[in-house]
């Protein structure tokens, strides 16, 4: 019994992977993650970069769909698309037995349409036909123009891990997306799912640094506060949301919630816990997406205990954060949009990195 088992099994908490490469595939580690108690895999065109730059796995097929007539664009897909596909066969027996709650794979929409409502649905639609699995997750980003996207794909019947959340407001919105989506959907609803996924620890590295700025005594005291209060005040949101006689009308129809899901929860300051966003947001019903470095040292020494709404929880903190001087608004729309930018950026640079690698092989 791992630690991440016992995450499910005592806390009702479905601990995720946070990234995935062709290699973890073939070599058996990604069933070994499985194993030890990893149940889903959430990826992103950052995590993608990283798998294709700094390895040679994709080079043989990368040649062969450039020889075939494919663009650089198309070919990066259809690579993406065969390593989904393999991860979400692995997976398949976990959703199956779970009777879909868990064995989702996420595959992210092209970040470039984050800003455009029509696009994102079309991309998104386009994902799950192409792919059309029951346990695949679209990604799209919960940006102003993200979230009708996100009722859109809902009332389609198909499934949606909302990305990108950063503020309590957004999330409110996407949660009013997710119960009209399904409220639109005629039928049966137990087959639609979807997650919302909270970054969490980039909130602390924005917050703790205007902090920082500050400098006054109560500031410096409040650093490391801001994210894991997030996530807690989110979750009594979750729950608020997800009970009364709206919820029971789609429930009697089959309908699941929409799971908190904690992304970004490696840590990246030194002073902190490596497993600080995983041991402080612990409680059932949600997902943890974790980097395999985090998640290898949560099996190591991390706390299996509930936490996400223990007796110290202090929601003020966030309004003592505010008081300092700290807009926690604009914090997170500046976090959005450089979340936007790097996932652009990484597209857009592996993009590039393919186009250097066919002109090398080629010669």
């Amino acid at each position: 019994m791992t630690r991440l088992k016992e995450l499910f099994s005592r806390e009702n908490q479905s601990p995720w992977l946070d990234n995935l490469r062709r290699s973890w595939i073939s070599t058996g580690e990604l069933q070994n993650w499985i194993d030890n108690g990893v149940r889903g895999i959430t990826s992103n065109p950052t995590i993608f970069q990283k798998a294709m730059t700094d390895t040679d796995d994709y080079d043989t097929q990368l040649l062969q769909l450039i020889a075939s007539g494919k663009s650089i664009e198309e070919s990066y897909w259809e690579l993406v698309v065969e390593d989904i596909n393999n991860a979400l066969d692995m997976l398949r027996p976990l959703y199956d037995e779970s009777a879909g709650l868990d064995g989702f794979v996420s595959l992210e929409v092209d970040p470039s349409l984050a800003h455009d409502t029509s696009a994102t649905v079309a991309a998104a639609r386009h994902l799950h036909s192409l792919i059309n699995k029951p346990n695949l997750y679209v990604k799209i980003p919960a940006t102003s123009a993200g979230v009708p996207a996100v009722r859109e794909i809902i009332s389609d019947g198909s499934s949606v891990n909302v990305t990108l959340i950063f503020s309590l407001e957004r999330y409110e919105e996407v949660i009013e997306a997710y119960l009209s989506g399904l409220e639109s959907c005629e039928g049966d609803l137990s087959h639609i799912s979807s997650v919302a996924s909270f970054f969490i620890s980039r909130t602390d590295t924005e917050v703790d640094k205007r902090l920082q700025a500050i400098g006054s005594v109560n500031a410096l005291e409040l650093q490391g506060k801001a994210a894991i209060t997030q996530g807690r005040v989110a979750y009594q949101i979750f729950k608020n949301s997800f009970s009364g006689p709206r919820w029971e009308a789609l429930l009697e129809r089959g309908a699941q919630p929409q799971r908190p899901l904690w992304a970004s929860t490696s840590t990246k300051n030194p002073n902190f816990s490596d497993t600080l966003y995983v041991d402080e947001l612990i409680g059932p019903e949600t997902v943890n997406t974790i980097p395999d470095s985090t998640l290898q040292a949560f099996i190591d020494h991390g706390k299996v205990a509930r936490t996400i709404d223990s007796d110290d929880f202090d929601s003020s903190l966030l309004e003592q954060i505010e008081n300092e001087g700290v807009d926690l608004h604009e914090v997170a729309q500046l976090l959005e949009e450089q979340g936007v930018a790097a996932f652009i950026e990484s597209f857009n640079d592996l993009l590039n990195t393919l186009n250097q690698k066919v002109l090398q092989l080629k010669n």
